[in-house]
C-alpha cells in the first residue's frame, strides 16, 4: 500500500468516513487524487465497507461490484483499461 502516502487525504484521513451529504464533499478531494484508482480498486478488492475510496461512497462501490461480479482483481482491471483505452477511459468505466 505504498500509494497511501501519496493520497490527497493523505493528511486528514479520517475526513473521508463521513456519512449522508458529506459524503458528496469528500468525493471532491478525490478529484485530481494521482492514486485515485489504486485506492479504489483496493476498496474494491478488499469490500471495505465505509467511507469513501477512490471517489466513490460505500453505495457507488456495492452497485459496481454488482454490475462486474466477474472482476477477480480490480487493480488488475484498472491496469489494463489504463492500458487499452488512457485514464481518461478508466474514469469514465466506474
Amino acid at each position: 500500500m505504498d500509494w497511501v502516502t501519496q493520497g490527497r487525504c493523505r493528511e486528514q484521513p479520517e475526513q473521508m468516513f463521513v456519512e449522508g451529504a458529506e459524503q458528496n464533499r469528500v468525493k471532491a478531494v478525490c478529484a485530481g487524487c494521482p492514486v485515485r484508482l489504486e485506492c479504489l480498486a483496493y476498496a474494491l478488492d478488499h469490500r471495505v465497507e465505509y467511507g469513501v475510496w477512490g471517489a466513490m461512497t460505500e453505495r457507488e462501490r456495492r452497485a459496481l461490484l454488482r454490475r462486474r461480479p466477474g472482476v477477480k482483481s480490480w487493480a488488475r482491471y484498472f491496469a489494463t483499461l489504463q492500458a487499452d483505452e488512457g485514464r481518461d477511459q478508466v474514469t469514465a468505466a466506474h
